[in-house]
């Protein structure tokens, strides 16, 4: 796969093993595999039957890595979801600089963009586990970077419109990131949030929620960002199931839902275009829907 950052570590078959043997040998002699994927910040291997070893290949994914091993253990236990349950937490060494883990390896594949309505339990999966999600009485969690004020995501959001002329009707997307991004904010208690709900990190089987994985960004805030889902994944009628299934989000979280899918989807394009043909073509995706009006309106 091409390189996608500046500064990213090329990570092999064989630095794996070697971290594998030098720090868990009772799974070295497990086979190995790479696992391909669009994802951005971590190189998967499948370990054996049970487990699939997940390591930064870039210095900002690394924050993560503590987080997740000390919480999404304590947040499994309240999610009828299988999530991706670390086990094992490796340390850097002379041969890869960062602390990477190894968690439970969950069936499934990545959900496609809907075809033809074909989503309607799914939707209400989706609804259900981010109900449950963001009903989890777990005090003192780490804030979510995705869990803040649209507001706080001006700046970054206009920089990737300038970089976008020939890419989007820079005027009317301009026009509805300003009234997305003033809708009232988020004033209850925070909650916790995934906070990269995509496609990528969900797996399905037979169109049924199997497991959600990579909680790079969990943490607690806003739940408005975890709707990114609806505009990266859903047709219409999907859309409206999936709305009506949720619970506890009033209509500026849903608005506000939007704006996280409008600038995530801005900020993604002009970074993955050339890089990462999967991310760009999602993202073009979300931000055709936003600006089409998908999902748009009250309950």
């Amino acid at each position: 796969m091409a390189k996608m950052h500046k500064n990213e570590l090329e990570i092999d078959e064989l630095l794996v093993h070697a971290l594998l043997k030098n720090q868990c040998p009772h799974w070295a002699n497990l086979p190995l595999k790479t696992i391909l994927s669009s994802g951005t910040d971590n190189a998967l291997f499948r370990l054996g039957n049970e487990y699939v070893v997940r390591l930064p290949r870039i210095d900002w994914a690394t924050e993560s890595i503590n987080k997740e091993y000390e919480w999404i253990p304590k947040i499994a236990e309240f999610m009828k979801t299988p999530l991706s349950e670390p086990v094992f937490k490796g340390r850097p060494d002379k041969s890869y600089p960062w602390s990477w883990i190894v968690a439970k390896w969950n069936e499934g594949h990545n959900p496609h963009y809907e075809h033809e309505n074909e989503y309607e339990l799914l939707a209400k999966d989706l609804a259900c586990f981010l109900n449950e999600l963001h009903g989890i009485g777990l005090p003192k969690g780490p804030s979510s970077r995705r869990g803040i004020s649209l507001k706080e995501r001006d700046v970054e959001t206009q920089k990737a419109i300038g970089e976008l002329e020939r890419d989007i009707d820079v005027s009317s997307v301009t026009s509805l990131w300003n009234q997305l991004s003033n809708t009232p904010s988020w004033n209850k208690e925070p909650v916790w949030v995934h906070g990269d709900f995509l496609p990528g990190n969900i797996l399905v089987q037979n169109n049924r929620l199997s497991a959600v994985i990579d909680f790079s960004d969990v943490g607690i805030g806003d739940p408005a960002c975890d709707l990114i889902i609806a505009w990266s994944l859903f047709k219409p009628h999907s859309i409206k199931i999936f709305r009506n299934n949720l619970e506890h989000i009033d209509n500026d979280t849903w608005e506000r839902g939007r704006g996280w899918a409008l600038s995530i989807a801005l900020i993604m394009l002009p970074y993955y275009k050339y890089s990462n043909p999967t991310l760009a073509s999602l993202a073009r995706q979300m931000i055709e829907n936003v600006l089409g009006g998908l999902g748009a309106g009250s309950k």
